[in-house]
């Protein structure tokens, strides 16, 4: 796989082009070749009579009988579904039958902590669905254990104009990612940037209250937090948490693998040092180096580890089932999370509490005032089919139907994680330009009727979501604080409008300033040889060094003994391969 070197200095500043929907056709196979009409059996040399024209493959095409499809998922521990519907069976499920003919069943589902070492195990047991979602590790290791169908007749013959021009728009990344030997081997998902930040969100109610001001660097939200979790601002019996955790099976930080994975995670605090564990960097000798292995990450685990002694961050974290829970119960004051998080898990919060005023911002900053996000590939989930399911197109055609119809969803009744092979499927530049189309329209610079030209065809979500802003963004439109909304017009409007100008607004006007945004990007995120064999052990033996040490299980100097250790057992190696491949 090609190495991205593609360095975005403002990532969050930049456009590319979004999908539009494609028209559907009448599926037809591909014929054979003509046979001679009458009139060139008598006479070879006779002119062909004018073949029938045939329709183009439908990529929404519904089966004329059902099939079944099997694969697998994982969910929201804490998600609640409407009476009768199950992770199983939904509303998202029930239109695959009705659009494709499609039955979907599961073999099995799990929690979404839980799901990558499931897809391991299932892999490993070659027990294959005929489709799941898998990521860029386990895309590699089925490829390389022939366990996959050739999807490039698929992809070439069903694949929505919609899709190809999301495809299209990430300049060849994301269709690489999946190409083995001039082979497409699955299709991939396209994240937007927004997916790669990690923001701090803060009860700025309780700052209010407290006569605080924002904190923006580690230093102040260390004494933001000191100060909720003394004054137990919450009010609460059990007392208050000051900076959440990760819950039971969740992630320190998100890597190179992962790079979207950092709810409740401590990505922010380590970015501050200049530490990015997860990913490959270069070290202070321009070498290609491991992060977790690098002197940033050190400090970066003693800061926490001390933090985590003084009580101030959430003394159940990495116990706690679910870091969600204590948000809804309006007993946690700060948390890093995803620009998404008005989806989840702030409606329980605000539904308890109409005045838990949630608000994000690009920090911490570090000593010299610069945000470091860390960003991922476009490309970061992957749907796979088995070699020999008899209908590798059914797919693409779910991947197509979601893609287009993704708004007629009612999010309270399920969200869009219930979708059947879920993959993100978003123009690269979705969230800055339905951002300042919300801003445009509630200015009244334009109209909703402005977004109905075929320029914005690509975005998906744009039509819809111009026409509901007004309705749950009260004025004045540029305070976003929670009074100043009305989520209970349409409470699914609000999750995604205040996901958009809350979230994605403090990427989009970090607190800082455009020009102290330094955003960094793995050197890889591609899974080399040796990796397959040892990066699970090492991986294991990273997480649990350097959670023990942040619980305190563990001196911090253990780091050293794990860097050591880390090399002797295949990090050297992997290293070297890495270096290898990057040059």
């Amino acid at each position: 796989m090609r190495k991205i070197t593609t360095v975005l200095n403002l990532v969050l500043l930049l456009s590319m082009a979004l999908t539009a929907c494609g028209a559907p056709a009448t599926t037809a196979p591909v014929p054979a070749e003509p046979a001679a009409t009458e009139a060139q059996a008598v006479d070879p040399e006779a002119p062909a009579e004018p073949a029938a024209e045939v329709p183009a493959a439908d990529p929404y095409g519904k089966y004329d009988e059902a099939i079944v499809l099997t694969s697998v998922r994982s969910f929201e521990t804490n998600e609640t579904l409407p009476d009768g519907d199950t992770p199983e069976n939904n509303q998202y499920t029930r239109y695959v039958k009705d659009q494709l003919n499609i039955d979907v069943e599961y073999i099995w589902t799990s929690s979404t902590a839980d799901y990558d070492q499931k897809v391991n195990l299932t892999i490993a047991s070659n027990d294959l669905p005929d489709a799941m979602v898998v990521n860029l590790s386990q895309l590699t290791q089925m490829v390389q254990a022939d366990q996959l169908a050739d999807l490039t007749e698929v992809y070439n013959t069903y694949v929505s104009s919609s899709v190809k021009q999301m495809m299209d728009s990430s300049k060849g990344i994301a269709l690489d990612a999946v190409t083995f030997d001039g082979k497409i081997m699955a299709i991939p998902a396209l994240t937007v940037p927004d997916d790669g930040y990690q923001l701090m969100w803060i009860r700025k109610d309780w700052l209010d209250k407290l006569g605080l001001p924002i904190p923006t660097t580690i230093d102040e939200i260390e004494k933001t937090a000191e100060a909720f979790v003394t004054q137990n601002v919450s009010g609460n019996d059990i007392g208050t948490i000051g900076i959440l955790g990760p819950q039971n099976g969740g992630v320190l930080y998100a890597d190179f693998q992962r790079p979207t994975n950092g709810n409740f995670a401590f990505d922010p605090i380590f970015s501050a040092y200049r530490a990015y564990p997860g990913f490959w960097i270069k070290d202070s000798s321009g070498n290609v180096a491991y992060g977790a292995t690098q002197p940033e990450t050190k400090a970066a685990l003693a800061k926490l580890a001390d933090l985590y002694e003084k009580g101030l961050i959430d003394p159940e974290m990495a116990v706690r089932k679910d870091s969600a829970a204590p948000i809804a119960a309006g007993n946690v004051g700060i948390y890093f999370g995803e620009w998404w998080n008005g989806y989840w898990p702030l409606p329980d919060a605000i539904k308890n509490d109409p005045t838990a005023n949630w608000q994000a911002y690009a920090v911490p900053l570090d000593e010299d005032g610069m945000w470091n996000p860390h960003q991922g590939t476009p490309a970061t989930s992957f749907v796979v089919v088995r070699k020999g399911y008899e209908h590798p197109e059914a797919a693409m055609k779910i991947v197509n139907l979601f893609n287009r119809d993704e708004s007629k969803f009612d999010l309270t009744k399920g969200s869009l994680a219930n979708e059947v092979l879920r993959i993100p499927q978003a123009m690269y530049d979705e969230g800055n330009v339905t951002y300042q189309a919300l801003m445009d329209v509630l200015a009244d610079k334009t109209n909703p009727e402005d977004y109905k030209d075929p320029k914005y065809a690509p975005y998906k979500l744009l039509a819809d979501d111009v026409t509901k802003i007004k309705l749950v963004k009260l004025e004045p439109i540029d305070n976003m604080d929670i009074q100043y909304w009305d989520p209970q017009a349409d409470l699914s409007a609000w999750s995604r409008m205040y996901s958009i100008l809350v979230g994605d607004g403090a990427i989009y006007n970090p607190i800082g300033g455009s020009d102290k945004v330094n955003v960094v990007f793995s050197e890889t995120y591609a899974t080399t040889p040796t990796m397959v064999d040892k990066w699970v052990n090492l991986k294991k033996m990273e997480d649990e060094t350097f959670l023990k040490i942040i619980l305190g299980q563990l001196p911090i100097d253990a780091f050293d003994q794990f860097v050591t250790d880390w090399k002797a057992q295949g990090g050297d190696e992997i290293t070297a391969e890495v270096q290898a491949t990057v040059k």
